[in-house]
């Protein structure tokens, strides 16, 4: 905007330039036409009017000078307008390129996650109303994650090695019993691979 700002001032500069220039060649133009008419007849009339052809000669040549000057600084905001531009088009395709990547990303997550939501009311259904509530509340306090695999003798939940003691007591304890882990207090899921 900037650029197209200052390419803009330019282009009037260079307007009220060549406006200058063109009356001060008019009047160049008149004067030189007295001066060829032979209107003029006092020598000192001749002599002003001849001093004021030269001086606006001279002006014209100045003011030509700027117009030329005006060109080149308006030329140079041209390409950069056109530079920035093109810049711009480049941004803003990189820009709707991760725009609709994120949006297909936000519908492909929002179908996930209704999925997973019927799959969790589908299996909610069958589990006891105080375990549900038990992991619902250790998910809230937890940062979203009320259950852990016990693996190896660890907990996933809080990646603590059980002591040996609660190994023991999870050993003895009856498949359907629900256990947790003494660190973390999550519900431990007990596996093949839990090292019992």
């Amino acid at each position: 905007m900037a650029a197209q700002t200052e390419e803009s001032d330019t282009a009037r500069e260079q307007t009220k330039a060549e406006q200058d220039v063109d009356q001060v060649r008019q009047r160049a133009v008149r004067d030189q036409q007295r001066l060829d008419s032979g209107a003029v007849s006092s020598p000192k009339d001749l002599e002003n009017l001849q001093r004021e052809i030269t001086s606006l000669a001279k002006r014209q040549g100045d003011l030509e000078d700027i117009v030329l000057e005006v060109m080149e600084r308006r030329e140079s905001a041209q390409e950069r307008v056109a530079e920035l531009t093109e810049r711009v088009g480049s941004v803003q395709g990189k820009v709707d390129d991760a725009t609709a990547r994120r949006d297909a990303t936000f519908e492909q997550l929002d179908g996930e996650a209704a999925s997973v939501t019927k799959e969790r009311e589908v299996i909610a259904a069958v589990i006891p109303a105080d375990l549900l509530k038990l992991y619902d509340k250790l998910r809230e306090q937890q940062g979203g994650i009320g259950a852990a695999k016990l693996y190896q003798r660890s907990c996933q939940g809080c990646r603590q090695e059980l002591a040996i003691t609660e190994l023991s007591e999870i050993r003895k304890a009856p498949s359907d019993l629900v256990v947790r882990c003494e660190n973390c207090r999550r519900i431990l899921v007990r596996t093949a691979e839990s090292g019992l």
